[in-house]
């Protein structure tokens, strides 16, 4: 059987299609997958065929951050949504031609749904997060209002904020959406979000961690999350540097955008507690401020391995790299940024395992108190305690499943 595999975002959300097509290709099957450029040379050098998506994450990132770039106008925010359904359209289709299955993971997938249906084959939405899928128990997760809207007061009901967010998905989405599919001889769609998760949407979370929080709630079926065996051995740099002390604070943004001041934020407040730290440079390009012997940057890394030889992991709470760290045993405190990285840092605190950094620009006193009850030992035990309890065969059960 060929599968397509695809997804539209960072390194977070491609690893674990790579995870499955492991697991895939070990059963046997010819696993395909669709995403940006930036990471067509890992995936091809691991044998399988790659179908880049879109333009170069990283370089759009880092332009994005530019403040007249921040400046996002309806009709602006119009024209991407048009651009990426229609190159969707045109990519994800030609991605899957000759595939048996198709599983879309990110809620940005609008095409796949489609082009399945289109091709008369079998679709999956896979979730990273518990809070991307529509439930009465928790809420989406936070976008910033949009031009003109009023936001929903504190009191407002989880169903009305789904509610609302339904309307964006629809009001952004839906024309060009129906635009594309009346093209293929296929109808208009009422509800664009419940359309992309499909009838029985998969939750690729460990359910100790990330659980879906209606058991008894059959129509999403959680398999855990999709873990890609890593066993690198650490570099010889990282080695000899946390040998040379107590265990360090790791201090890192993965491949999304930080401020710049990040560095010097994070830095000193590992010294002020007389902590070494290891800073990984990333997509933020997190950097040392000198070249004091008590910190060390590194690029990318196994960090299964590194989290569970440091004191805390400091994050933005990206799910891959949650996960990551609570199977390291390590404390962790996250700086949440957007999306569901506040979901990680609640359940991180909820679990006793770390600490949910309140939202907006940490300060040397606000993450210096953080990083104080992290470090507290009582933590470090129940990180290593819950560390047992992660599932590593979610990308076998899902293979499995499919």
């Amino acid at each position: 059987m060929r599968v397509l595999l695809s997804t539209i975002g960072s390194r977070g959300d491609v690893q674990p299609l790579v995870a499955l097509a492991i697991r895939l290709r070990a059963l046997g099957h010819d696993a395909r997958l669709c995403v940006p450029p930036d990471f067509q040379e890992w995936i091809s050098a691991l044998g399988f065929h790659v179908t880049p998506i879109g333009p170069e994450l990283r370089k759009m990132t880092a332009a994005s951050s530019s403040a007249a770039a921040a400046i996002m106008t309806p009709e602006r925010r119009r024209q991407l949504a048009e651009a990426s359904v229609a190159a969707q359209f045109a990519t994800v289709a030609a991605a899957a031609e000759g595939c048996q299955t198709l599983v879309a993971a990110t809620a940005l997938q609008i095409a796949a749904r489609s082009v399945s249906e289109k091709m008369g084959i079998p679709y999956v939405f896979a979730a990273y997060c518990a809070n991307v899928l529509p439930s009465p128990h928790h809420a989406p997760p936070p976008l910033p209002p949009l031009p003109g809207e009023t936001p929903l007061p504190a009191t407002a009901r989880n169903e009305e904020r789904w509610a609302r967010d339904t309307k964006r998905f629809n009001a952004l989405f839906g024309p060009t959406l129906d635009s594309h599919r009346a093209t293929i001889g296929l109808p208009p769609v009422e509800d664009v979000r419940r359309h992309i998760l499909g009838e029985r949407p998969w939750l690729a979370a460990d359910p100790v961690l990330g659980p879906w929080p209606d058991p008894a709630d059959a129509h999403v079926f959680q398999s855990g999350a999709w873990l890609l065996e890593d066993d690198r051995p650490l570099s010889p740099e990282i080695e000899t540097f946390l040998d040379a002390g107590d265990p360090p604070v790791y201090l890192g943004f993965g491949s999304i955008r930080a401020r710049p001041d990040l560095s010097k934020v994070m830095i000193e407040t590992a010294r002020a507690l007389g902590r070494r730290a290891i800073v990984l440079r990333g997509w933020a390009d997190l950097s040392l401020l000198d070249e004091a012997p008590d910190c060390l940057a590194i690029d990318e890394t196994n960090l299964r391995a590194l989290f569970a030889r440091v004191a805390v992991a400091v994050h933005h709470g990206g799910a891959g790299t949650t996960t990551t760290a609570a199977l390291g045993g390590s404390p962790q405190v996250i700086l949440p940024q957007m999306y569901d990285q506040h979901y990680w840092a609640q359940q991180v605190e909820r679990l006793g395992i770390g600490i949910a950094h309140a939202a907006g620009a940490p300060t040397v006193e606000s993450l210096t108190s953080a990083l104080e009850r992290a470090l507290l030992p009582e933590v470090a035990v129940r990180a290593r305690s819950v560390a047992g309890m992660i599932r590593r065969d979610g990308a076998d059960a899902a293979a499995s499943a499919i």
